[in-house]
């Protein structure tokens, strides 16, 4: 994973949610090396500054690659109609070879509760609106706009975790909703088989997120695990996972509606 990566993805238009921070920012960056010139990336976040400054760059290092922003709220329904109209400007036509919708945005939920805190029917609304509902409403939409087409390839990834398929404790909210999105994009690639579906678990990131479970778990035996692997220099960097992600796509081995973990 050391060497310079190839354009071996070909022309492509890709849009990733939750692309403003960590493993989003870090996509973005590991994709544009191995795409060819005309590709396009639309980024999706909530944090409108932070977008705009990550597309500069972007455009700065790889003009030939045309990168746009949104910044909306995916757990709205304008939020998701903003994501589409802004992937509908940036259709390639019948010039792109191969589509990729990365479904990165996400939350932990409140994880300072046990489950038989969790009395507000409101708060599970809020939260499965923005990290299940946005995902499913938000692929179909953009699988519309990227109708197939002979030579097309499309892909969705679900960005996945152990959480999904592993129960921890403390984590209710982020469990039940990481291991509905797997189950979701399950569906999607029993229906559509010429769509590639991953769910790639990118494995315990040294990020912003990170940093909460260490310091907001209520379970204290998850709390003093995740602290000892940040003290042992054991979490993972984001453009490593970045990285590890896009060699999965480009190998193409997997069977479609995988589960794929960073250390496979």
């Amino acid at each position: 994973m050391d060497g310079e990566p190839s354009c071996s993805l070909g022309t492509v238009v890709c849009v990733i949610t939750g692309a403003s921070r960590g493993l989003g920012r870090s996509l973005a960056w590991e994709l544009c090396p191995r795409v060819m010139p005309g590709s396009a990336l639309l980024l999706v976040a909530r944090t409108e500054q932070a977008l705009r400054v990550l597309a500069e760059e972007l455009t700065l290092q790889y003009p030939e690659i045309r990168v746009r922003w949104v910044a909306a709220d995916l757990g709205t329904e304008d939020g998701v109609r903003r994501a589409v109209q802004g992937a509908q400007e940036l259709n390639g036509g019948d010039t792109a070879q191969r589509v990729l919708i990365i479904n990165n945005a996400g939350s932990l939920g409140d994880i300072d509760k046990s489950f038989v805190d969790f009395t507000d029917p409101l708060e599970m609304d809020r939260y499965f609106s923005f990290n299940v509902s946005s995902a499913l409403c938000l692929t179909s939409s953009l699988l519309k706009v990227f109708q197939g087409r002979p030579g097309l390839q499309r892909h969705v990834v679900n960005v996945s975790s152990l959480a999904a398929i592993q129960p921890f404790k403390s984590w209710t909210l982020y469990c039940a909703g990481k291991a509905a999105r797997e189950m979701m994009f399950r569906v999607l690639a029993e229906e559509e088989t010429d769509i590639r579906v991953l769910s790639y678990s990118p494995g315990p990131l040294d990020n912003d997120m990170q940093e909460e479970v260490r310091t907001k778990t209520k379970d204290p035996e998850l709390r003093l695990q995740f602290a000892n692997m940040k003290k042992s220099g054991k979490l993972i960097d984001c453009r490593v996972s970045a990285r590890k992600m896009l060699d999965v796509l480009q190998a193409d081995a997997y069977k479609s509606g995988d589960h794929v973990d960073f250390y496979d």
